[in-house]
């Protein structure tokens, strides 16, 4: 499995300087507060340490982790709590990945591959995903493939309809009716058409959607009243060429009872990002270039309605070609060692059910 731990795809973590004693006393408390929930006091770590050291000596490398900002203390409790620089260190450098399950490992398996198309893939990975964590499992759409034009030609239909038939790739036909708002002849329909296959024959659907102002911005004195039929006509049948850039989440409401993500605003800001999918999406983007699973703490997210979660993504495949990315998304207090196998394994055996489609 490779983990590339560090948010910022940096293939090295940072050298805090932490003696062995403090990077295991560190571990300890992570890991204690991760199971528990509860801060941690000295007396809890020096048992739990099994390094045989007085409650004074680990008060005071808890002391020293606190200056480094790698814990804190919340309110006026005793204990101390990782803070997101200290849970970055305990992933970049201290955490112990649990296996998978062999009767884990096999459910993924078994429950993808009974899929039929690559749709029902992507559902079924989402909801196993947010049911092996309990978190909330993301799932992006696979990319598809550049779409190239070749030919265009316009069809008036009743009711201010237009049949657009599209040859792109080799030979491959897509018919699409579009709605316009006003009446447009065959001779109107007849130019514009002439005009994009001229102009754009031989160039993919997406890179046409995005070129097409600036080259009528250039031709509009030849065009002269064909400008607006071109702009309108063109903008809805090529941005429908797009690829989709849309995810499947599953268990968002897994989120809701968990105490570390109890303030309402905050949870309310969550959702509404997740419903409005932007945000989110901007930040899958940022792990398709990842080699393996991919790991966003906190504020590393660069959103502040995600500020209390983790998100840990993994790439997955089709035909050799990364096409999605999928991961859980949780509070920063998540089982690591857990939760980064289960995100590995489904990555790949995505991949492995999508090959089959």
């Amino acid at each position: 499995m490779m983990i590339q731990r560090t948010a910022g795809g940096s293939p090295e973590p940072p050298d805090w300087g932490l003696s062995e004693r403090a990077q295991h006393l560190l571990k300890v408390l992570v890991e204690r507060y991760i199971r528990d929930g509860q801060p941690v006091g000295s007396r809890a770590l020096t048992r739990d340490s099994g390094l045989g050291l007085s409650p004074a000596t680990v008060r005071n490398v808890m002391a020293d982790l606190e200056e480094l900002g790698l814990l804190h203390a919340p309110h006026t409790s005793a204990g101390r709590v990782p803070t997101i620089r200290g849970y970055r260190v305990f992933v970049d450098s201290l955490l112990t990945v649990k296996d998978l399950s062999a009767n884990e490992a096999e459910r993924i398996q078994q429950t993808l591959h009974a899929e039929e198309s690559a749709e029902q893939v992507i559902q079924a990975a989402s909801g196993m995903l947010s049911s092996l964590t309990h978190l909330a499992g993301i799932v992006t759409v696979p990319r598809q493939d550049a779409l190239i034009l070749r030919q265009v030609e316009f069809l008036p239909l009743s009711g201010r309809r237009i049949l657009v038939i599209l040859v792109v790739n080799e030979r491959e036909v897509q018919n699409r009716i579009i709605h316009v708002d006003k009446d447009y002849s065959e001779s109107e329909l007849k130019r514009v058409a002439n005009y994009l296959n001229q102009h754009f024959a031989g160039r993919a659907l997406e890179e046409i959607a995005s070129r097409l102002g600036r080259q009528l911005r250039a031709d509009e004195a030849e065009l002269q009243s064909t400008f607006e039929a071109v702009l309108a006509l063109s903008g809805m049948v090529f941005e429908l060429g797009r690829p989709g850039a849309d995810y499947v989440l599953s268990g968002e409401t897994n989120l809701i009872g968990i105490d570390d993500l109890a303030d309402v605003r905050k949870l309310k800001e969550m959702f509404e990002a997740l419903t409005r999918k932007r945000e989110v999406l901007n930040l899958l983007e940022q792990c398709l270039a990842a080699d393996g699973t991919q790991i966003f703490i906190g504020d590393e997210t660069g959103f502040q309605m995600l500020d209390d979660c983790s998100i840990v993504t993994a790439p997955y495949t089709r035909n050799g070609r990364i096409v999605g990315v999928l991961g859980v998304i949780g509070p920063t207090r998540m089982a690591y060692q857990r939760v980064i196998p289960i995100v590995d394994m489904t990555a790949r055996l995505v991949s492995s059910a999508l090959n089959f489609r």
